[in-house]
């Protein structure tokens, strides 16, 4: 069997290993049970005082949202000032400038909201003041904001009726001191024996092998790296992303990244079974996740791995697989896996050029991000799965003549009202933003408002409309890759996806939590012989038809405008 592949398999194998045990330990921490990181709860009784709260204080899910919403409502506003005036603030050795405020707009929401979209490069458009004040702060706080949002939603399910669903701060304090800080600090240290840069340095003059006089960036950037991939965050330190050879540079340090990116969103999973004492359901979430992982991974690997069509034609060999936009370090196997878990999930890094990907690639990599339910980000991904099981129940109910009950409650019209109204919106942000950006683009891309002087796109046709398609897609499912032909620094982009940002996250959380509450208030049905139940397989094939169903009925007329058109166009 090819070594490449055994790698893929090994990174896989080695996540849920991890993940179990990880996802245990999760459900006694958010649980209250005695857990290995007791020891910090000394310092989260000091936070709690200085900051006046009462962690034991009960929340209903209206609390729990006015707790999460006003919270990051602070955050905003705080990075946006940063990031404005960074310029002029201290441990800035590299004398880079202030953002604009379009720019510092959508670099404040899209960190916030863990999709960190970076419309800047990484090592020029921030000081360490900001990369470690602003981003590494709100890679912690984002991640730990849909942690909290989960559990608060698990409690409702957990309880057989009560308006009681926990401490939104309690939940969120423990996700940052007992899961997020500590597996970043084991993830830093590995990355920094292996060569990521921890220092406070300044840029480095160095001498190519061609001769040529260099400056490379520095500073220190194994922790950020750290957090934005275990919170499925994703923005780098540095412009290239993982891709970098001092964000990610070795094959050890590549296989650690792509196991911790994907490990909390899969351990959540488990925490889930843990948690209710519902294992058997959570087995039937991960298999659902795991094979519409599989029905994008698997295409993705066979059309990277056999190279371009077109290029093949031309008598070259393509024995290393398609290797445009990739390093010779990892290979095409690596980077077709990095590139589907990133974008099913929410985290959004690369270690290759999503823009080089094969068009086949590049329509599973969308086809991730649109679906936005097979893992997830930290939290989210459950939430967003949450969705369609309520979706799948009412639909299963009718189709067997059951009253949809869901956990011993029963799904109505308010119920799914809502959710309807959060499946059809994620369709909604991306198709109108790549609508009115197609337009734009036409008519008004050389407006001063739209773009500096010039096109914004540098490719045409079938491909340029997929960056935009991607751009919009990214933005929605909170993931934050890019197909990176787009000119998207510019007043157009930066103001649409911004909006396209705060709406795709936090009414895909307020959605979930509402239904959570509204349920947990009803009367709990003890399950009989009439109940649907939710943890079979057939339930799961049922939920997972769902899924695919909705999203090939919402983006496959945009999918074949774009990659799919590009795809037959290496042919005919």
């Amino acid at each position: 069997m090819n070594t490449e592949l055994i790698g893929v398999i090994a990174t896989f194998l080695i996540t849920v290993a991890l993940a179990i045990p990880f996802g245990k330990y999760m459900a006694k921490v958010f649980k209250g049970e005695k857990s290995l990181l007791d020891f910090m709860a000394p310092f989260e009784r000091l936070i709690f005082r200085i900051c006046g709260i009462d962690p034991t204080k009960q929340m209903n899910w209206k609390q729990h949202l006015l707790a999460l919403l006003s919270i990051n409502m602070l955050w905003f506003v705080y990075a946006f000032i940063m990031l404005l005036t960074q310029g002029a603030l201290f441990l800035n050795p590299d004398g880079n400038p202030s953002m604009s405020p379009d720019l510092s707009f959508n670099t404040a929401i899209s960190f916030l909201v863990n999709c960190n979209l970076q419309h800047y490069s990484g090592e020029s458009g921030l000081t360490y003041l900001t990369q470690l004040a602003v981003i590494t702060f709100l890679q912690f706080v984002s991640a730990a904001t849909g942690i909290a949002a989960l559990i608060v939603v698990f409690n409702a399910m957990r309880e057989k009726t009560t308006e009681g669903l926990g401490n939104f701060f309690d939940i969120f304090l423990k996700s940052l001191t007992r899961v997020l800080l500590p597996l970043s600090i084991v993830v830093a240290t590995i990355l920094a024996f292996n060569g990521t840069p921890a220092s406070f340095d300044g840029k480095d003059t160095l001498v190519n092998l061609q001769g040529d006089t260099v400056q490379v960036s520095r500073g220190p950037a194994a922790g950020m790296i750290a957090i934005k991939h275990l919170g499925t965050n994703g923005g780098g330190w540095f412009g290239a992303n993982s891709s970098h050879p001092l964000e990610n540079p070795n094959y050890l340090t590549n296989m650690v990244e792509m196991i911790v990116q994907v490990l909390i969103p899969i351990a959540l999973i488990f925490t889930l079974g843990f948690y209710l004492n519902r294992k058997k359901l959570a087995y039937v979430i991960f298999g659902v996740m795991t094979f519409g992982m599989l029905t994008f991974l698997i295409p993705t690997l066979i059309a990277e791995v056999n190279g371009n069509p077109a290029i093949t034609q031309m008598g070259v060999n393509q024995s290393m697989g398609s290797m445009e936009g990739k390093e010779v370090r990892f290979g095409s196997w690596a980077s077709a896996y990095w590139s589907i878990v990133t974008t099913i999930i929410s985290t959004g890094s690369v270690n290759s050029m999503h823009d080089s990907s094969m068009p086949v690639s590049g329509s599973m990599q969308l086809l991730g991000m649109m679906t936005n339910a097979f893992y997830g980000g930290c939290g989210v991904g459950i939430l967003n799965y949450y969705i369609f099981i309520i979706i799948a129940v009412f639909i299963s109910g009718l189709m067997v003549g059951r009253t949809p009950e869901f956990l011993g409650r029963k799904i109505e019209a308010r119920e799914m009202k809502i959710a309807s109204f959060i499946a059809l919106l994620h369709p909604l942000l991306i198709l109108a933003g790549t609508a009115l950006s197609s337009y734009v683009n036409v008519n008004h891309a050389n407006a001063d408002w739209a773009v500096k002087p010039g096109n914004w796109l540098n490719n045409p046709g079938y491909h340029g409309f997929s960056e935009m398609l991607y751009e919009y897609t990214s933005s929605a499912a909170n993931n934050g890759s890019g197909f990176e032909g787009l000119g998207d620094n510019n007043l157009f982009w930066n103001i649409t996806t911004g909006f396209v940002l705060i709406l795709g996250r936090f009414l895909p959380i307020i959605g979930p939590i509402a239904i959570a509450g509204l349920l947990a208030r009803k009367k709990y049905i003890p399950e009989s012989a009439g109940t649907l139940r939710t943890d079979t397989g057939t339930f799961g094939i049922m939920t997972y038809a769902v899924i695919m169903i909705i999203a090939a009925l919402a983006f496959f007329p945009a999918l074949v405008l774009g990659p799919f058109a590009e795809y037959f166009s290496l042919y005919f």
